[in-house]
């Protein structure tokens, strides 16, 4: 039996803000339980749902020596989906509203901190994990101190680690000397082949140097990320470890998005009935938002962090022009207070075509994902994206920019060879864009058939977690030597 833990700074149930939560949640259930004995570290955040807490049990405290003090460290463990979870509990790191706070030093003392624990707890879970799997930044420090403090002890001689890189554009930066005080690592790991970049302390990159392997979340994104544009300052050291670099795409959980049992939706449908039922739902919803019920006219989708990262600067540019075709426009999510106007806006200003929902609501998600006839996801890098493999879920067309792992997910359609599951541009481009979400209208309107073969193809396609979850089990397999 292989030994596996991951380490993350969050997972479902328990505390979510985004995509690594999902993948820290679904991808350890997945993984054969006949081979592998998979558990998951996670901070004790004060702000988890009290119905989580209520599930967590003591098991121990002790004191560990960190950033010159006695720190407590609180162990709790709980058992869901027939996965063991530990948490490390320090309210003063792990307190307030909300997981991560807006002080970037704090953060990093805080993970500095988890990264810490989660080896020193180890020996007394008297659990001994071959390969410790470790998530973006918050966990860079594991391998470093895996090498640097712990190998020397029996228990810990011979574990790997692998770090995943879930989006580059966070490091966790900050100056040198009070991350040395902090961490008590030695100066001499503060140096541009270590953990120094650009004359800050990097905790990426510090995870990237001394990790046995690094992945990220898919193929395309594996190689931008060797590149400028995507390498945010790291390209030269991915470039230099290639040869321990893979991408592996994420999935999503098919039980939870599943058009036949979604609790959230009107009417369930499959990729037999969708003609007929699917329709049904973007009524309810053209009901519920206010906009004119027509279940002929095309609508768009749109749930998304409202970031520059997500391509509204294309969108902001063109919607005026957008708004002149005929379709109708669905927006769901927070983030930048421009996009955020900017939508309201045009809520105002074509209040007929444009729903803008400024909040975030699982339930209208599911209600979009599964009502709208295609989904708009412009983005100016994407490490993996999951919006686009739930659309593709419940047969909602994708138009994506070929980035990252919408390149790797989203085949494009072309209508020679009545091939592919979406629609697609290459460049960074508002009016490349517009002209892509125009031809996927044209073949919506004019060519329903192939419109209808394009959903056939988007439903068959099969992201769940078990694809990836066996190409993760092989790298296990790989860096265990067996």
């Amino acid at each position: 039996m292989k030994r596996i833990l991951f380490a993350a700074s969050e997972g479902v149930p328990f505390i979510k803000t985004g995509g690594l939560a999902d993948v820290v949640g679904s991808l350890p259930k997945c993984i054969d339980k006949e081979y592998f004995d998979v558990r998951v570290i996670l901070p004790k955040y004060t702000c988890m749902k009290q119905e989580m807490k209520d599930k967590l049990e003591y098991v121990t405290h002790f004191y560990m020596d960190f950033n010159w003090t006695d720190a407590y460290v609180g162990v709790l463990k709980a058992e869901v989906d027939g996965i063991q979870y530990y948490f490390i509990d320090n309210e003063g790191y792990f307190g307030g509203f909300k997981p991560y706070g807006d002080n970037a030093l704090f953060e990093i003392e805080k993970y500095a901190f988890f990264s810490k624990a989660v080896l020193s707890v180890l020996p007394i879970l008297d659990f001994r994990p071959d390969i410790i799997h470790c998530h973006d930044w918050q966990t860079g420090l594991v391998p470093v101190y895996l090498k640097e403090r712990f190998q020397g002890s029996d228990f810990f001689r011979g574990i790997k680690s692998v770090i995943t890189i879930h989006n580059l554009k966070f490091q966790g930066k900050w100056d040198p000397k009070v991350v040395q005080s902090i961490t008590g690592l030695p100066q001499y790991y503060f140096t541009p082949d270590k953990l120094e970049a650009y004359k800050d302390a990097n905790l990426l990159k510090g995870g990237i140097v001394f990790a046995d392997a690094v992945t990220t979340v898919s193929d395309t994104y594996a190689e931008e990320i060797k590149t400028k544009f995507y390498g945010e300052g790291l390209e030269g050291l991915l470039k230099a470890r290639s040869g321990d670099l893979r991408g592996i795409v994420n999935g999503i959980d098919y039980e939870e998005f599943n058009p036949e049992t979604d609790k959230y939706i009107v009417r369930p449908y499959n990729a037999v009935n969708f003609r007929k039922e699917k329709a049904k739902n973007k009524r309810a919803l053209q009901e519920e938002l206010g906009l004119k019920v027509d279940e002929k006219k095309m609508m768009i989708g749109v749930v998304s962090r409202l970031t520059d990262q997500k391509g509204f600067d294309l969108i902001a540019y063109v919607m005026d022009e957008l708004c002149q075709d005929d379709i109708q426009l669905v927006i769901l999510g927070t983030g930048e207070e421009r996009y955020e106007n900017m939508f309201r806006h045009f809520d105002w200003k074509y209040s007929d075509k444009v729903s803008a929902n400024i909040f975030y609501s699982e339930e209208l998600s599911h209600k979009i994902y599964a009502s709208c006839d295609a989904f708009l996801m412009p983005s100016l890098f994407e490490p993996c994206g999951l919006s686009q493999l739930m659309s593709l879920r419940y047969g909602t067309v994708p138009i994506v920019r070929e980035t990252g792992g919408l390149k790797d997910t989203v085949e494009p359609y072309n209508e020679y060879e009545s091939k592919g599951t979406g629609f697609s541009f290459a460049n960074y481009n508002a009016h490349e864009m517009l002209a892509a979400v125009r031809y996927a209208e044209q073949i919506y309107y004019d060519k329903k058939r192939e419109w209808n073969k394009i959903v056939d193809r988007a439903m068959a396609a099969d992201f769940s977690w078990e694809v990836s979850a066996n190409k993760y089990q092989e790298m296990y397999d790989w860096l265990i030597g067996y």
